[in-house]
């Protein structure tokens, strides 16, 4: 038995949230479509986010002031979205159809999405896996997941999109 979900009224649509997608340059592209593909149907804007780790928060704000951990190493400009990944966003989402904006957040990329999923009322908070390379284990060893911190220590939803998943070819359980 199929379930048709009942339409939404103009009014639950504009009182939900926005979904908070988290990006950075070089990400698999499936963790966007699938952000994208949410806030379509959900009718509800899409807020890409990216949090530079090389600056940290001073007040603890998303979008306060920031300084950079290496302050020898600064150009000159803190909130600097990298070119590649405003020009992936642009291909990825213009023309789609979804209400998109990208913001440049300071710090800790799992306590950065939280707060600016607290700050704009955000329904659901998107992030990939990692590949599966060596770096990305050792990474993860050490840091921890973003993924992991965010469900671990957030209220809101979070949906973690699967980038290149391993799934055994020995798999019996069909």
């Amino acid at each position: 038995m199929t379930e048709t979900p009942a339409p939404r009224s103009e009014a639950s649509t504009s009182a939900a949230g926005p979904i908070l997608v988290g990006v950075m340059p070089g990400q698999h592209p499936v963790v966007l479509e699938q952000a994208a593909t949410l806030a379509a149907r959900a009718r509800l804007p899409l807020v890409c986010a990216y949090a530079d780790v090389t600056v940290y928060p001073v007040d603890g704000s998303t979008g306060g002031p920031a300084a950079p951990i290496d302050p020898d190493g600064i150009d000159g400009n803190l909130h600097k979205i990298p070119e590649s990944l405003a020009q992936t966003l642009h291909d990825h989402l213009d023309g789609n159809g979804v209400e998109w904006s990208l913001v440049h957040l300071a710090g800790e990329p799992a306590r950065a999405l939280a707060r600016q999923a607290e700050e704009i009322g955000a329904s659901m908070i998107v992030v990939g896996t990692r590949e599966h390379k060596l770096a990305a284990a050792l990474k993860e060893l050490t840091a921890g997941s973003v993924a992991r911190h965010l469900f671990h220590r957030q209220a809101r939803p979070v949906l973690v999109v699967p980038v290149n998943p391993r799934v055994p070819t020995d798999d019996d359980d069909d």
